[in-house]
């Protein structure tokens, strides 16, 4: 896939696409080979399950609001990070990681992945899915695992 010349304005994603992905509103802001940039509104009180990119390095970098990134949710009890407007949050691939808004107000933030691999079309496919069996199915799919419940969930 090669990418477009052009600009993609603020309010809208690549060919005015916008996805609800975990109760997150997603615009896409640019997919190449390369990379996949898209916008993120993370409404307060809602998070990104533990999961595992094995094949993409991916990397938030904060607008507003604050965010909390657990990582080692495989390895036992998970170290917390907080992030807040200016911060880039950096997430290596096969590293798992949890994103967490705890704040009380909307994060806005925009996440990028290197390569792109999978993850537009796991966008594409799980816009509007909210049983969470189909979305860990899913994200199988398309190279996102995403780690069980600790057994005191």
């Amino acid at each position: 896939m090669k990418e477009t010349l052009g600009i993609t304005s603020a309010p809208d994603g690549i060919n005015t696409a916008v996805w609800n992905v975990v109760g997150h509103t997603y615009k896409p802001k640019l997919h190449s080979d390369n990379a996949f940039i898209w916008h993120a509104d993370i409404p307060a009180e809602t998070f990104v399950p533990p999961h595992i990119h094995p094949t993409q390095d991916e990397w938030i970098y904060m607008l507003e609001g604050n965010l909390e990134v657990e990582f080692g949710h495989d390895q036992g009890p998970p170290s917390v990070h907080k992030a807040g407007p200016g911060d880039t949050v950096r997430m290596p691939m096969g590293v798992a990681h949890g994103i967490f808004n705890r704040s009380g107000a909307t994060a806005k933030c925009v996440f990028g992945v290197a390569p792109a691999r999978k993850l537009y079309d796991l966008f594409v496919a799980l816009d509007g899915v909210t049983n969470p069996e189909e979305l860990v199915r899913l994200s199988a799919q398309h190279e996102v695992d995403f780690l069980p419940p600790p057994p005191e969930a």
